[in-house]
């Protein structure tokens, strides 16, 4: 009896001994994988702050931009520094070429490199569209924002000449918010489809657009057709007395308002 019962619990000290033995030795295979994907996945870190912007950079921001402003007093309106280092001149809509051309080539600015050129809507301006062109100078490690204003009606010089990377930016432009841009060499719209009529990115153009574009089975093509909605579109008013972002909004209508286009020389803010 006792050998029948040796016989048969040695098989299973055998299998149960093997098992530990196996299992040690796969210890260290799954500990260096699990290092391995610690080490390979990304851990959240903290969001760093905005460093500060010493005096003595400051300082060499304002000095530059009262020095464009002296050479160019006849285009320059107004020199100010956003967010600390974020240089910004406002200039005359007359005076995009040459102030664009001086930062380009003058060796204390040699902006030579367009970044973007962007543009802000504002129906209850005189002077509507405000465009921002934005510039980089590698020499110097810099960038500098330039701001102009104009309306529905008085286009702008094309910079194509000077930035020939400023083409299709000043197309997308012209074909959201239809500000027309003189000398351009091929100013047609480059986002919209063919025979689009107005432009989207303005205020007063509807949120749903006035066609639709579907495919048609009978006819077998897409087709544009007026737009049909099975509600009706409902307007949504954000005023109210209990504002939630005083700092965001103007306090009156004049602070919204663009500066007269009149000739002013550069000054610092």
């Amino acid at each position: 009896m006792a050998l029948r019962l040796g016989r048969l619990f040695r098989p299973i000290s055998q299998i149960a001994k093997g098992a530990v033995l196996k299992q040690a030795k796969s210890a260290p295979i799954a500990a260096t994988q699990c290092l391995r994907f610690e080490s390979t996945t990304s851990q959240e870190k903290n969001p760093m702050a905005r460093p500060s912007v010493s005096p003595e950079r400051k300082k060499q921001l304002e000095d530059f931009g009262q020095y464009v402003g002296q050479c160019l007093p006849r285009y320059v309106q107004k020199v100010r520094l956003m967010s600390g280092d974020e240089l910004e001149i406002l200039i005359h809509p007359e005076g995009v070429l040459p102030v664009m051309a001086f930062l380009k080539d003058h060796h204390n600015a040699q902006f030579t490199n367009i970044v973007d050129i962007a543009c802000v809507d504002v129906p209850t301006r005189v002077f509507r569209f405000e465009v921002i062109y934005n510039l980089l100078s590698i020499r110097y490690n810099s960038r500098i924002r330039v701001l102009t204003y104009t309306d529905e009606l008085t286009g702008l010089d094309s910079t194509c000449k000077l930035f020939p990377g400023s083409n299709w930016y000043e197309r997308e432009i012209w074909d959201m918010f239809g500000v027309y841009f003189h000398n351009h060499p091929d100013l047609r719209r480059i986002l919209t489809d063919y025979g689009f009529e107005g432009h989207p990115f303005r205020k007063d153009f509807p949120l749903s657009g006035y066609t639709e574009v579907r495919y048609d089975e009978e006819v077998r093509r897409v087709v544009i057709e007026p737009l049909e909605m099975t509600q009706e579109f409902r307007r949504f008013e954000y005023s109210t007395p209990w504002e939630s972002f005083p700092n965001f909004r103007p306090k009156d209508e004049t602070e919204a308002e663009a500066p007269i286009p009149q000739v002013e020389s550069g000054e610092k803010k």
